[in-house]
């Protein structure tokens, strides 16, 4: 594996970061002009492989080295990021993808025992229409067609209009799912984004799977009344009953193991200094690797929720937001990435992911799925102060690459 040479992906990275980046961090929104010059990039970079190119239904750009055998090794990632966003998310996966590519190629003099794929995901954040995932979820079939139609950007353009512009036909785009006919293993490799392995001194992790998200607003109604004439005891508080679900998420989280809940915002009604609050509205976003323990976290929430509006003598109400199933990831594939990794560097950590990924999408396809987390500085992602050591990122291309050659053993042998 001499052919592999991590310097080389870094250096591409900062390439990458000078062409489309500014002082406020990385700009490739997906479908603006800066993300295309930064596709048409991408495509200068691995000339010279013997790879096909195209772009599917979804507009997601596949890199395709044929092998000897159909079944397919799939590597991805993605190229847009989040405005004023960090200069690792999502590129890092694809730039140490094109850097396996070569080695594959070198090594297999350009026919590899299975076919490899390289995958640029389209539209992962979902920074300028609010939904994420767009590119893997057309493609694994899950994406809701309903609301997609009616997305529309800050200045009112809608999602199909935009992506007419970049010839690609929203009614069309679940036929992306033909590319993963033949997909044997998908394999995606990305910053942390949190500080767990920061915290633990670890460079590089594997990856047990996606969260499972329940986001809900939680609404007590009490009754409005003046403040400076109303006993403390006579008083029907929303605010109170809602405060309580503070602390109370914190032990319910703390009840489920390695789940998390937070509460991200209060709405008050009438909202003004001199009322007693009538109505409070948080939203509650609670999160588990395992299905029964977060149907368990919603389950405490709610009875805690109707238990502190009795005692505040106020009612409560649900609304669901939003919800999306734990995927757990492959149990061979993690116990390959983790050995990728210790001989890579000697010790690994297995964790799971608060964040989604488009490894998500691809595993709720019935595709076996891994990913490999690098440590992220500041455990801080989204933010032009992303970062991760050098050495680091050279280590996960390294481990990246080990874990790509044991996947393509993997498949040969099934």
């Amino acid at each position: 594996m001499s052919a592999l040479n991590p310097k080389r992906t870094v250096a591409e990275l900062k390439e990458l970061r000078a062409l489309t980046g500014d002082e406020n961090g990385a700009q490739r929104i997906a479908f603006s002009k800066t993300w295309l010059k930064t596709r048409a990039w991408l495509r200068e970079k691995v000339k010279g492989l013997p790879l096909e190119i195209h772009n599917d239904a979804a507009g997601n750009t596949w890199f395709t080295l044929a092998g000897a055998s159909p079944k397919c090794l799939l590597i991805g990632g993605h190229m847009d990021s989040v405005p004023n966003g960090g200069w690792l998310d999502g590129c890092l996966n694809v730039l140490a993808g094109v850097e396996i590519l070569r080695r594959i190629n070198t090594q297999y003099n350009g026919r590899p025992p299975v076919t490899v794929r390289l995958v640029d995901w389209a539209d992962e954040e979902g920074a300028r229409f609010g939904k994420s995932l767009f590119g893997s979820s057309a493609c694994s079939g899950n994406l809701n067609l309903e609301e997609a139609r009616v997305l529309k950007d800050k200045d009112g353009i809608k999602l199909s209009d935009a992506l007419r512009e970049v010839a690609i036909d929203l009614e069309k785009v679940k036929d992306s799912g033909v590319e993963l006919k033949n997909a044997a293993a998908y394999l995606e490799l990305h910053i942390e984004q949190g500080p767990v392995l920061l915290d633990l001194d670890l460079p590089l992790g594997a990856v047990l799977g996606t969260f499972g998200v329940e986001r809900h607003a939680i609404t007590f109604h009490g009754q409005a009344a003046h403040s400076g004439s109303t006993p403390m005891n006579r008083r029907k508080d929303a605010f109170l009953a809602a405060a309580q679900m503070s602390p109370e998420i914190y032990r319910i989280a703390a009840r489920s193991g390695n789940g998390v809940c937070t509460i991200g915002s209060c709405t008050t009604k009438p909202g003004i200094v001199t009322s007693v609050v009538e109505d409070c509205r948080i939203t509650l976003d609670q999160r588990h690797l395992n299905r029964a323990l977060l149907a368990t976290m919603l389950s405490e929430a709610k009875t805690a929720s109707e238990k502190f509006a009795r005692e505040g003598n106020v009612t409560v109400a649900w609304e669901r937001l939003w919800q999306i199933a734990p995927r757990p990831f492959n149990d061979e594939l993690i116990s390959l990435c983790d050995e990728a990794i210790r001989e890579t560097c000697g010790k690994s950590h297995r964790m799971p992911s608060g964040p989604l990924h488009d490894a998500a999408e691809v595993a709720a396809a019935g595709i076996p799925t891994v990913m490999m987390f690098v440590q992220s500085l500041h455990g801080i992602s989204h933010n032009k102060i992303e970062d991760t050591k050098e050495e680091h990122l050279e280590l996960c291309v390294t481990a990246f690459d080990k874990l790509a050659e044991k996947a393509m053993d993997w498949i040969k042998r099934k």
